[in-house]
């Protein structure tokens, strides 16, 4: 792996042709591995209480939002709208309220999806190993939990109480999900709540590294999210501008040429549709980041997590997947029962 003095070195190289040799190498490497092929995805959020205070969230425990959570019905008619859409990977979502959204209100989430798609992940509170191993059990596929920072004086600031608050908790949560049985586990930090994205990008790269070696049967995935605006409200401690993404996405592809690298609707469509074919594996389309956001409530009555940029129906990301020569993967999964042993 590269040291940090040379990350650093590379952050601040704005040579053109230093620029475009790192894209062509990732370029090469994605399809080498790859291939032209973009696994398409949609988030649901199914709650949005939270007990945690982190500064730079919508959902966090002292801002004055409609707290909501779908019960039954409610998050079918929901799966059932993005099902008909074509989605068949599904990540469900909460905020970290271990009251609210307990392990057992996770499992029915989880069996209800499996009506619908073959593919489920969850992106929720971190949970101890036998909470992972049971919900494996009952067809959860893959877990997504970001650090957000691996500063830990940055992370004590804007982490100010709840569980999101134990950093070393927090820390170890690849490591029990992967001992529970979780065949995929995404990891990431988000862009601009540290003022070093290097020294960020450092560790991440050393904890992955670590993931890999102690759990090789894992298949895992990077997603670098950037601190975005939630209903106009900037919350950006650093500005990762536009070329400083890209160095980043490209940087991890050819570090880790076998990892998968997600891009999500965070990102407006003009940047997406410039940077598939350079690291890119998976894409979320259609998405909305409201509980109830799809079928239950007016725009005008959502609170969501965070802005999204890029408002394409998955229609439309489809149509723009082709027309690029990229093959759209729906599903790469045929569900069996999970077993854990």
């Amino acid at each position: 792996m590269l040291s940090l003095n040379q990350i650093q070195n590379i952050f601040v190289n704005n040579d053109p042709q230093f620029i475009e040799d790192l894209a062509q190498k990732a370029r090469q490497l994605t399809q080498q591995y790859f291939g032209r092929t973009i696994v398409l995805y949609a988030p649901l959020y199914l709650s949005n209480y939270c007990s945690s205070y982190c500064t730079y969230c919508g959902f966090h425990s002292h801002n004055r939002i409609q707290r909501f959570k779908l019960d039954q019905k409610q998050m079918r008619q929901e799966m059932n709208f993005i099902a008909e859409q074509s989605i068949e990977n599904i990540l469900l979502l909460t905020g970290e309220s271990y009251k609210a959204t307990p392990l057992s209100y996770l499992i029915d989430a989880v069996e209800s999806a499996k009506n619908y798609f073959p593919n489920i992940s969850l992106e929720v509170h971190p949970m101890e190993t036998s909470a992972y191993q049971s919900l494996h059990t009952h067809g959860v596929d893959g877990i997504t939990v970001y650090q957000e920072t691996y500063d830990r004086k940055r992370y004590k600031e804007v982490h100010i109480s709840g569980i999101k608050a134990d950093y070393d908790f927090r820390y170890h949560t690849p490591q029990r999900a992967a001992q529970g049985g979780i065949r995929n586990i995404s990891m990431g930090i988000l862009l601009g709540l540290s003022a070093d994205p290097a020294q960020d990008l450092f560790n991440l790269y050393s904890h992955l590294q670590y993931m890999e070696k102690e759990f090789p049967g894992v298949e895992y995935s990077l997603s670098f999210p950037r601190l975005k605006t939630i209903k106009g409200k900037d919350f950006a401690r650093s500005d990762i501008n536009d070329i400083l993404f890209v160095k980043i996405i490209c940087l991890s592809r050819i570090l880790f040429p076998r990892v998968g690298i997600n891009l999500s609707t965070r990102e407006d469509a003009c940047l997406r549709d410039r940077i598939l074919e350079l690291g890119i594996t998976k894409m979320s389309a259609g998405s909305n980041t409201a509980v109830g956001g799809y079928t239950l409530k007016k725009k005008d009555e959502q609170d969501p997590q965070f802005d999204i940029a890029d408002h394409r129906s998955v229609e439309d990301i489809i149509k723009l997947l082709k027309n690029r020569n990229f093959d759209p993967v729906l599903t790469d999964w045929r569900r069996i029962e999970n077993t854990f042993s």
